[in-house]
């Protein structure tokens, strides 16, 4: 039985970051320290996403990728005139997709001449756009993305505002826009929505919407590891949430398992 962690972050301390990020560690998150926790929770793929500080140098986790080609993916940051030989490059290495980290940023102008080259070179690799902001800025972001041909997948529930819950405005379009067929969601990492364990209703609700929505077929779970500045969170415990947000073991199991296989080329 397949389980895939979609969003799992890999980095030393010596590693070069970037000047103005919001988080430096104090650690390293090695790739044997997570194989360790994940393969006690039962995880048999992992998806490394590129960590926010380490900006547009994925060199490490190119480096891990090409480590375990078969049970490993990556989502790379890239500045939007990365020349198409290297989105090649990228591809044979296991990159399947790009993430957009716009959180506390100025919105991209997506339909500026140089995103739709890129854009639309990531379309012809069906390379995934993974998006992560607040649910009120989607209504600006999605459409573009989707008019460029690239699938979507939206980071961390679609982060709704953590008071307004499901009634967040831009967390009803982004439920409107399962109709595409080309949008996915990521249930991960509910307290970067503010959510704490007391709010653990909020979680199951967001996750009713999306499953009542997208289904089972246009859902993935990632654990977050190592849950920077939530350190105290664990791969298990995202399970947990996870379980208590689609109580049916079927549809669990695609989420964990077939969807997001599929998803990100397995």
């Amino acid at each position: 039985m397949n389980l895939v962690d979609t969003h799992v972050h890999v980095f030393t301390q010596d590693l070069p970051m970037l000047a103005a990020r919001r988080y430096t560690p104090a650690y390293d998150a090695t790739l044997e320290d997570y194989r360790e926790h994940g393969a006690r929770a039962g995880i048999t793929h992992t998806v490394l996403v590129q960590p926010s500080f380490l900006g547009f140098d994925n060199s490490h986790m190119l480096a891990a990728l090409r480590r375990d080609p078969q049970r490993l993916r990556g989502v790379a940051v890239l500045p939007v005139d990365t020349p198409a030989a290297a989105l090649d490059t990228l591809q044979r290495d296991g990159v399947v997709g790009v993430r957009l980290n716009l959180d506390g940023l100025a919105l991209p102008p997506l339909h500026a001449p140089a995103w739709r080259v890129f854009l639309t070179e990531l379309a012809r690799r069906d390379m995934l756009v993974e998006l992560h902001r607040a649910a009120i800025d989607l209504p600006a972001l999605v459409p573009a993305l989707l008019d460029a041909g690239v699938r979507v997948l939206v980071d961390h529930f679609g982060r709704p505002d953590d008071l307004l819950g499901r009634h967040d405005p831009g967390f009803q379009y982004l439920l409107s826009q399962a109709k595409t067929g080309r949008v996915w969601v990521k249930l991960a990492a509910g307290y970067r929505n503010g959510w704490t364990s007391a709010d653990a209703q909020t979680a199951v609700e967001i996750s009713v919407e999306l499953l009542a929505h997208f289904g089972s077929g246009h859902l993935v779970w990632g654990s977050d590891w190592p849950h920077t500045r939530h350190e105290h969170q664990s791969i298990a415990g995202a399970l947990t949430a996870l379980e208590h947000g689609v109580p049916e073991p079927a549809q669990r199991q695609e989420i964990l398992g077939t969807t997001a296989m599929r998803l990100f080329g397995f």
